[in-house]
């Protein structure tokens, strides 16, 4: 008979605050490739920056990072720039902070070469007010960490779903929602207390791409994630952070709509999941004990919360980090720029022409391709030279739990795999770090489909598989014995 069920803890020091860091009503915007506006009108709820430092509790172990943003992405040389700016103000190491990004397609496209386009002039401004923005938040956590504990909880939401979809009247793929396709719909909730036991933040780590708002859209939004935190927000009277699981073939069933009460709808209803999986939980640092049997009307075997042991508690204050390169090939079709220029020049004409004769669908499909190829040269212009992609994977053991913080856009099958071969340990895997200078990780039965996240991938078939297995192997090393 099982008589204790482990409640997964981390025991750390934890910092954290948060700032908005909107940015100004009228700056290009224009995310999707079939939107027709360049600037945004308005904010739907503003965006916000949210810093999270742990560190262990005793000993001199450095503490780690975490920043994330309500943004959909920054290019690689302005994700440098900022981390350069946090690691010279707080002497840093490279492997001791991560900046992530909750995903949400309409916060705005941040590409300071559109600074012609109307609003673009904004851009490098607002990214160097960012930075500094960041700069500031670090510091800030960091300075206030405080003894904390982080009980975890797993529970289960329907907002996401598959979305590589097969149209067979069109006869091709789409990106789009597949009913019958598979989801990782599990949902991770770390609950952080202080050592009064008072509430200090609620985290939520969930894969779902923020895409309910698309291209009608022209407000500043933080999508579904927003009206999540704010719900969540309510209930708790403390603040709440979205951290963005392995997202690459999942999204929301209701999407690609450009009205926000779609987006509010669905953060309400992962808000309430959150909070249900946030109720199960017990007093912190405690597990759920088997007591023994009672005599009644029937002999009922009673459980009850018991504090953790002296042991206990040491082994949920184990504190590492790590970070692994893996070195993963291109695809062997890789396009020289050239290529991509021309065809972009190509698509630029189709587009005047289409304009000239008033077919403005025609007009709108050419923009969207142009967009596609502008896209793809600022992906391949600035990749690592050689034959390899230096991938990284940044790897934070805390107790009970290992934060897998990984490039690009992996499919749902990297934090999957991982739970499947890790069950005693809480894996919670946040994408997008440090940008996405790889794009997409899809699965190796993906390629040769057509499918949107292989046209744009840069690495070859079976990268994913790999950052699968080192980051098994990394982890393994981390577990003790």
């Amino acid at each position: 008979m099982i008589r204790t069920v482990p409640t997964p803890t981390s025991r750390c020091r934890f910092g954290f605050v948060r700032t908005d860091i909107s940015p100004p009503v009228g700056m290009y915007h224009r995310m999707w490739g079939a939107a027709t506006h360049d600037r945004s009108t308005g904010i739907h709820r503003p965006l916000t920056a949210s810093a999270l430092a742990f560190a262990p509790r005793g000993g001199i172990s450095a503490p780690f990072l975490l920043l994330t943003l309500d943004h959909c992405l920054l290019w690689n040389t302005d994700i440098a720039a900022m981390r350069s700016a946090i690691a010279a103000a707080h002497k840093l190491q490279p492997e001791q902070f991560v900046i992530t990004f909750s995903h949400t397609h309409a916060a705005g496209l941040m590409d300071p070469s559109r600074r012609e386009l109307p609003g673009g002039d904004l851009i490098g401004p607002y990214l160097e007010k960012l930075t500094g923005q960041m700069v500031d938040l670090a510091g800030r956590a960091l300075s206030n960490l405080a003894p904390a504990t982080i009980s975890y909880a797993i529970g289960n939401s329907q907002l996401a779903c598959h979305r590589d979809a097969w149209d067979e009247v069109s006869n091709q793929f789409v990106c789009g929602m597949n009913p019958g396709g598979p989801t990782d719909h599990t949902l991770i909730v770390g609950r952080v207390t202080d050592d009064a036991g008072r509430l200090r933040a609620t985290l939520v780590n969930y894969s779902c791409h923020p895409t309910t708002l698309a291209w009608e859209n022209s407000l500043i939004s933080p999508d579904f994630p927003g009206a999540m935190c704010e719900t969540v927000e309510k209930q708790t009277a403390a603040p709440c952070v979205f951290l963005q699981g392995a997202s690459g073939d999942v999204g929301p069933r209701h999407g690609y709509v450009g009205d926000t009460a779609i987006a509010d709808k669905n953060g309400r209803e992962l808000a309430w999941s959150a909070l249900a999986a946030l109720e199960s939980l017990g007093p912190p640092n405690s597990d759920f004990h088997y007591t023994g049997p009672v005599i009644s009307g029937a002999t009922l075997g009673v459980w009850a919360y018991q504090a953790f042991t002296e042991d206990r508690r040491t082994a949920t204050e184990m504190f590492t980090t790590r970070r692994v390169e893996i070195p993963l090939p291109y695809i062997a079709d890789r396009p020289t720029l050239e290529q991509l220029a021309a065809d972009r020049e190509k698509w630029v004409e189709s587009e005047a022409a289409a304009r000239s004769a008033g077919n403005t669908l025609r007009s709108r499909d050419c923009r969207a391709m142009v967009e596609r190829l502008t896209r793809a040269q600022t992906r391949w212009s600035s990749v690592p030279p050689g034959d390899t992609f230096p991938y990284q994977l940044t790897l934070l053991q805390m107790g009970d739990a290992i934060w897998v913080t990984a490039e690009g856009e992996p499919y749902q099958v990297l934090q999957w795999e991982l739970r499947r071969r890790f069950p005693d340990h809480i894996i919670l895997v946040n994408v997008l770090a440090d940008g996405w200078r790889c794009a997409y990780l899809p699965t190796k039965e993906t390629y040769g489909r057509g499918i949107y996240q292989e046209q744009v991938a840069l690495l070859a078939p079976g990268a994913l598989e790999q950052v699968i297995e080192s980051a098994t192997a990394a982890i393994a090393e981390l577990i003790p014995d």
